[in-house]
């Protein structure tokens, strides 16, 4: 998959994952390690005072305040020890914590899936990216050489079956649709059918992103799961939300209610190069216990990254 998500370059043109990643949080290390750097030339010793100037900078980058502080603790700690020389060390010290951070989450392994298509539920507030995201991720797959089907169980906004099929001609992905209105169960079950039929290797399945209507969408989501699970046991292996980076701390909310509806297994963090407070990513994975799957840089159909969290964090302080 990684080796032919950009095409048919030549392998000494390939932007590297790393190099990618790098541009896609210019904005977020501008906002965050230069701003270490201001804070910390203000006195020559790394001290409780310094660290102090330094949580409104995690702050803006949005780390979260609960993962700030923690964070903060164990700086103050080795403070006081005389731990932390200089700029550097502070830096090298912050991006050990992230990293910690990001690894005890993303190393959660993605379930295994032999014989039955693996069925992906793709789950968001509308507004999110959700459809397009899902168009990227067909693309991955298919790069990879991988057999994908997709399903506009969206039925309630007919932009969105559309919004699908147009993707599903980009990537050269059939898309199993109903009118508009229709009943997304219903139309899940033909697209589950019709992969199990093909011998697809994946099903990737939109669904609704009505949050002001919380209760009926948590119903109707809960309903496809049952169906799923009727037609393919196990499934859907994956339920992935989508986030807005741009969005932050506001998002946090969106998720921790999704994930306590539908079982969100995943993150897909969209417009990741849109926004300087990249640090949500930290927060998701502090605060939801959640690991990052992919992350959108961009708007082109290569432009979903898998997330590795020792290249984000190396990004942040390039």
């Amino acid at each position: 998959m990684i080796q032919t998500l950009f095409g048919s370059l030549d392998e000494k043109q390939k932007p590297s994952f790393l190099e990618r990643m790098k541009e896609a949080v210019t904005r977020t290390r501008e906002n965050l390690s230069d701003r270490i750097e201001e804070v910390a030339s203000f006195g020559k010793e790394i001290d409780r005072s310094t660290l102090d100037d330094l949580e409104a900078t995690l702050i803006g980058a949005d780390l979260g305040t609960k993962t700030t502080h923690e964070i903060l603790e164990k700086l103050r700690d080795k403070a006081d020890r005389k731990q932390i020389k200089n700029v550097e060390e502070l830096k090298r010290i912050l991006k050990e914590e992230l990293l910690a951070i990001l690894t005890t989450t993303n190393s959660r392994p993605v379930q295994k899936v032999d014989g039955t298509p693996e069925v992906i539920l793709v789950v968001g507030v509308n507004g999110t990216g959700k459809t397009t995201t899902i168009g990227k991720l067909a693309q991955v797959f298919r790069s990879d050489g991988k057999t994908v089907l997709l399903c506009a169980a969206d039925t309630f906004r007919a932009a969105a079956i559309d919004q699908l099929e147009i993707w599903g001609q980009r990537t050269g992905t059939e898309v199993i649709r109903t009118k508009p209105g229709g009943d997304p169960a219903a139309v899940l079950y033909d697209a589950l059918q019709a992969a199990s039929a093909r011998h697809s290797d994946y099903v990737i399945v939109d669904t609704a992103g009505r949050l002001h209507t919380k209760t009926n969408l948590m119903a109707e989501l809960e309903k496809m799961r049952r169906t799923a699970q009727r037609i393919i046991p196990g499934a859907p292996h994956e339920t992935l939300l989508v986030m807005d980076a741009t969005t932050g701390q506001n998002g946090l909310q969106q998720a921790r209610l999704f994930t306590e509806a539908v079982g969100v297994t995943g993150i897909v963090l969209t417009k990741l190069d849109g926004t300087a407070k990249g640090g949500v990513v930290v927060a998701i994975s502090r605060e939801l216990g959640l690991p990052v799957r992919y992350v959108g840089v961009g708007e082109k159909a290569g432009d979903l990254l898998p997330f590795d969290p020792k290249d984000f964090v190396d990004s942040l302080f390039a």
